[in-house]
């Protein structure tokens, strides 16, 4: 009875479970770096969308011209770091409401391949 083993604390004993724990530890360890590599851009969006939420609920944002609107949320991308010109927000004004939308892409590089992460911030005021 001694030799009964309790299968939650058994250790691995032979290479191949070694092996198999290794090689799950580093698939772990890939999806992890993955998972870290992904996160900024995903965060930087979060960020832009609450800054065009911001901006649309200013009163002197509707005073604005498109371009000027443009030319304020191409530069707020840029403080965050997003590759973002003017020619890629859509501004639509009228006298009751604002909305803008802004579509852009970011190239995460991995090690063996690249992702190009696509984003569409919006806001709107009425």
């Amino acid at each position: 009875m001694d030799e009964i083993e309790n299968p939650g604390t058994a250790q691995p004993s032979n290479p191949a479970s070694r092996w198999r724990l290794a090689a799950g530890g580093l698939i772990l360890a890939a999806m992890a770096a993955v998972f870290a590599m992904m996160v900024p851009p995903y965060i930087d969006n979060f960020r832009l969308q609450r800054s065009l939420e911001e901006f649309v609920a200013q009163p002197a944002a509707r005073a604005m011209t498109e371009d000027v609107i443009r030319a304020n949320v191409a530069n707020r991308a840029a403080q965050l770091g997003l590759p973002l010109q003017t020619n890629q927000v859509r501004v639509d004004k009228g006298t009751d409401h604002l909305r803008v939308e802004v579509l852009y892409a970011v190239r995460v590089d991995l090690l063996l391949y690249s992702v190009d992460l696509h984003f569409r911030p919006a806001a709107g005021s009425r």
